[in-house]
């Protein structure tokens, strides 16, 4: 049974004559009488009692009026609703992101902006770390992330967005002898226990740029995967940690920052997506934040 079917059966039997109701479907009067004896014919017995003068419902009939109605009505709603789905006004999106994404104000507006937009959406935000982040996208349980460009290999099915970029300072507390100077060097840190975020397998470009520089000098005396843990323990004097400037926001007792005099040592936030990404949602979460990026680099 075709809804065509149905709704040709509902406009007959709202006009009470055939053709009238041809004229209301703009097809001609035999194609429409066609089109209700093949209905009747799969349903196997008369819908309309036919006079001369018009048509009149069979009680089969009256019974398949009210249930085409309801038929058509959520067909219409089906319809509705996927369309509205295709367009991203509705469905979830499921973001990650770690530290300097909201110390940045990045995925603060990135979020407000596509709410703004798509109120009706469900953003579901999770702070996790950047490999965890990586895997959760990869395996379909993450749509965007958030991240450092952590990953010394990307994966070909993760499309990477580069959306910020910021130099590093240097975190101590405020009664480490560094913190008297208002510029710290590379050949300052030589020696000097690093409070570093954890990294998974393999080491970040963030590590392989200081091995560069320090050599076998570096030391590294924790990983914590924390931004507030890697603030706290640098602030108690148990190591320096090097940081994106954005963090210098966070004002905590006893944390001094000092500028780093090390370009190379840059840091970034990328937005990772899947590549065959088909949510609307999820694509219209993208496109927003890609605008952004784009608005922002004019």
């Amino acid at each position: 049974m075709e809804l065509r079917h149905l709704r040709y059966f509902l406009t007959v039997a709202e006009e009470g004559h055939f053709g009238r109701a041809a004229q209301r479907l703009n097809i001609v009067q035999p194609a429409l009488s066609m089109q209700i004896k093949a209905l009747e014919a799969e349903l196997g017995g008369p819908l309309f009692l036919r006079t001369s003068r018009r048509v009149e419902l069979t009680e089969a009939g009256l019974l398949l009026q009210a249930e085409a109605k309801r038929t058509l009505e959520q067909a219409e709603h089906t319809r509705h609703v996927v369309e509205r789905s295709m367009r991203g006004e509705i469905g979830r999106v499921r973001v990650g992101f770690a530290g300097n994404a909201v110390f940045s104000g990045r995925l603060m507006r990135d979020i407000r902006a596509f709410h703004h937009a798509y109120p009706q959406a469900e953003l579901v935000c999770q702070e996790m770390a950047p490999h965890l982040q990586h895997e959760a996208i990869n395996n379909g349980m993450l749509d965007v992330g958030y991240m450092p460009d952590y990953h010394p290999e990307p994966t070909s099915a993760l499309a990477y967005d580069l959306i910020g970029e910021w130099p590093r300072v240097v975190v101590m507390s405020s009664d480490h002898p560094l913190a008297a100077k208002p510029r710290v060097t590379i050949e300052m840190l030589a020696h000097q226990p690093l409070i570093m975020y954890a990294t998974h397998e393999g080491h970040s470009h963030f590590d392989a740029a200081l091995d560069r520089l320090l050599g076998d000098r570096l030391h590294i005396a924790h990983r914590i995967s924390s931004t507030l843990s890697v603030l706290a323990m640098a602030g108690a004097g148990l190591g320096i940690a090097l940081v994106p400037a954005p963090l210098t926001q966070v004002a905590i007792p006893g944390v001094v920052y000092r500028t780093l005099d090390a370009v190379e040592l840059s840091a970034n936030l990328m937005m990772v997506s899947r590549k065959d990404a088909c949510s609307g949602a999820v694509l219209a979460y993208l496109a927003t934040a890609r605008a952004i990026s784009t608005e922002a680099n004019v």
